[in-house]
Parts: structure tokens; C-alpha cells; sequence
């Protein structure tokens, strides 16, 4: 187990001190980088990690970056505002309102691979405008063939032993 000294988490200031007792010979170097606190966050996987500059990146009032994601149907594309910290069940939540999808019967899928619902955007590597793939489930999408050619819903459990047959 590491043991985390919070004065270490401050930058050192001993090559700027020993920048100025030797007259300033070196103040045109370096004299733009700010000196100050390190801002550290603790990621959803447990590690700890300095924390990125979001100086350029717009962010809501908790501080996660909102990204814009690209949702590809087979026949639409979506752009789709979203926190980074978010996870695809999350997505998927908002992808339902969007396309009529209920979450159990989308696949969502980033750089070739199907995400789960626990995973989250920024731990997979998803950034601003990148694609992310939506396909209807195929076992639900055939089971919706099935019920839209009889009409009705199939009754659980084995069929009846007998049928009437009515003239």
C-alpha cells in the first residue's frame, strides 16, 4: 500500500529560488510556467491521476467536460450532448428518448467493440466528436419479426394437447 504525503503533491520551487540567487540569470527561462498546486482526481477505476486542464474544454457547474457524441444509426446520425464521466448505460437512456429504443434492445458500439452499461465514456477513450455505432438487438429485433407477423403474443409454455377446430 503507498502512502501519500499531501506536501508532496506540490511542484517544487527550488530551481526558481536558486534561479534568483544567481541574479536572475535564468528568469527568461521558464519564467511563463505558473508555479502552484498540482490538482489531483481520483478516476472511477480507483487511480489516482493529475487532473487535465480543462481551461479550453466548455464544463458544467460540477466540473466534468461535456463532450458532443456522434450517434450512427443504420439510417441517422445524432450528435448528443454529454458528460464525460457518464457511462453508455447512460447514453443509452438518452438514446431511448431519441430513437424509440428502450436501453435492453441497443447495442452500443465504440472502436469495433460492444460497450457494457457500466462502462464509462472517458475510461474507454471517448472524446469530443467521436463516433459511437447504435444497432438494434438482433435476438429482440427477431423476436419483434416473429410477434408482428402473428398479430398477437405467444403464450409461455408448451402448447395446449388439443386444439378445436371450429366450421
Amino acid at each position: 500500500m503507498i502512502k501519500l504525503r499531501s506536501k508532496r503533491f506540490f511542484r517544487s520551487n527550488s530551481s526558481k529560488l536558486r534561479g534568483a540567487d544567481n541574479g536572475g540569470s535564468n528568469s527568461g527561462k521558464g519564467a511563463s510556467m505558473p508555479v502552484g498546486e498540482i490538482k489531483w482526481e481520483l478516476r472511477p477505476g480507483g487511480m489516482l491521476v493529475q487532473k487535465r486542464d480543462s481551461s479550453c474544454a466548455s464544463t458544467d457547474s460540477s466540473g466534468d467536460e461535456i463532450i458532443v457524441v456522434k450517434v450512427s444509426t443504420v439510417s441517422q446520425c445524432h450528435d448528443v450532448s454529454i458528460q464525460s464521466t457518464s457511462t453508455f448505460g447512460e447514453l443509452k437512456m438518452i438514446l431511448a428518448v431519441i430513437t424509440s429504443l428502450e436501453p435492453k434492445e441497443q447495442r452500443i458500439l465504440f472502436k469495433g467493440k460492444e460497450r457494457e452499461d457500466e462502462d464509462h465514456l472517458h475510461m474507454v477513450g471517448v472524446r469530443d466528436k467521436d463516433k459511437v455505432l447504435l444497432l438494434e438487438d438482433p435476438a429482440i429485433k427477431e423476436e419483434k419479426k416473429l410477434l408482428g407477423l402473428t398479430g398477437r403474443v405467444r403464450p409461455i409454455g408448451p402448447p395446449p394437447a388439443y386444439q378445436t377446430i371450429t366450421v
